[in-house]
């Protein structure tokens, strides 16, 4: 057991600086005994190595219920999210492998160039408006904007709707407390009940958009649930925009802490690849994958988990580690190779990776090239940074010319 006190992992200061906790962690407990905001235990794996291992590794199931230890009783669920329960990135094997069949044609490379137009030309509007300002709040007024229009035009979410979606969808990843929990339950009944009503609609009336396509799936004979739609199109809405939302964020303050990077990068936009993958190694925008929990009695890095025990990947940890990277906490927007860990690894890797990557590559260079003297509003450590667990970025980021 290690002496090292544990700060609260879902604090707001916490996420605003977690680096020199997880750089300890690595030399001194590179997997360590957590306690959760809800209270429950869970071993962070700190080290890059560790972590590829474990993301990789069958033993270590999403699904909570077949990890349960002999006497053990499955984690209960409220009523209202069981059918959410039901997505892929809750589920392992054939039942994981169905679900990402069923719905990954719509994010396959060659379908994501084809928004390639429809992202650079909503970057446009969404900067004409703020130039014409003259001051920029980059989360509200691009960072956010711009992936959920995307996801929700891919969707065919309706516009009117849209602005209630990341309001829903905050509350959702925000959870990490019992109390928290229940304060998230009204917007989780409304964004269920909307849903409900959105595909009924579609099942009555098909349109040209992804939940329609959800809707009449089939492969080798087998569609969707109700509930497997159901929890399909939420985790489609909520992880289509949080991951770049706040890539887009905490990656325009990276480089604007770094100008000799934001320089290079404005003058050699052909540098926009290997610049949003430094960015995504670099922030972390999920900064810890979600829930995995053991089959059976397994070694990490000679500690031992048994088996129904919660393990969680450090992703913003394993990016840092400088086994792995030479130089970790430098930001170089050359950097190759860069095998990070920021998008997963495994059977469930990021499904919405080319579309994140294609906006983030747009959405910089667009800013740079349009604002090419922006600057930030206020002193860094003023901003403030979202809480939670999982995700980590900024609640807003002022700008100006």
């Amino acid at each position: 057991m290690t002496s090292i006190p544990q700060p609260r992992l879902n604090s707001a200061k916490f996420k605003a600086d977690p680096f020199p906790f997880f750089a300890r962690l690595r030399e001194e407990a590179p997997v360590y005994r957590a306690t959760l905001p809800n209270g429950r235990p869970a071993w962070l794996v700190a080290r890059y190595d560790d972590a590829l291992a474990t993301l990789k590794d069958e033993r270590f199931a999403k699904n909570p219920r077949v990890a349960v230890p002999e006497g053990g009783k499955a984690p209960w669920v409220p009523a209202l999210l069981r059918p959410l329960t039901q997505n892929m990135l809750d589920l392992d094997g054939a039942d994981h492998d169905r679900l990402r069949r069923l719905v990954h044609k719509g994010f396959t490379p060659r379908r994501v160039e084809a928004l390639r137009s429809r992202i650079q030309v909503l970057c446009d509007e969404l900067l004409d408006t703020a130039i014409s300002r003259g001051r920029l709040e980059l989360m509200r007024d691009y960072a956010l904007p711009l992936p959920i229009t995307i996801i929700a035009e891919l969707l065919g979410v309706p516009k009117k709707d849209r602005g209630r979606f990341h309001h829903w969808s905050s509350q959702f990843v925000g959870v990490s407390t019992p109390l928290s929990l229940v304060r998230a339950l009204p917007a989780l009944w409304r964004f269920t009940r909307y849903l409900r009503r959105l595909v009924e609609d579609r099942r009555a009336a098909p349109q040209d958009d992804l939940i329609t396509a959800l809707v009449q799936a089939e492969e080798a004979g087998d569609a969707l649930s109700e509930d497997e739609l159901l929890a399909m199109v939420t985790i489609l809405l909520i992880a289509g925009h949080e991951t770049t939302v706040n890539l887009l964020g905490s990656g325009t303050l990276a480089l604007l802490q770094h100008p000799a990077q934001l320089e290079l990068l404005a003058g050699n936009p052909e540098l926009a690849d290997t610049a949003i993958e430094e960015l995504l190694r670099y922030t972390s925008p999920v900064s810890i994958a979600t829930e995995r929990f053991a089959r059976e009695a397994v070694s990490i890095a000679d500690t031992s988990i048994a088996r129904g025990d919660q393990v969680l990947v450090v992703l913003v940890s394993a990016n840092r580690d400088q086994r792995q990277f030479p130089d970790p906490d430098r930001l170089d927007i050359t950097r190759e190779p860069n095998r990070h860990l920021a998008l997963g690894q495994g059977i469930h890797y990021c499904l919405g990776a080319p579309l994140a990557r294609l906006e983030a590559q747009i959405a910089i260079n667009t800013l740079l090239r349009r604002i090419p003297r922006l600057r930030l509003r206020r002193p860094v450590d003023t901003l403030r940074w979202s809480g939670g667990i999982f995700l980590r970025g900024l609640k807003r980021l002022p700008l100006e010319r």
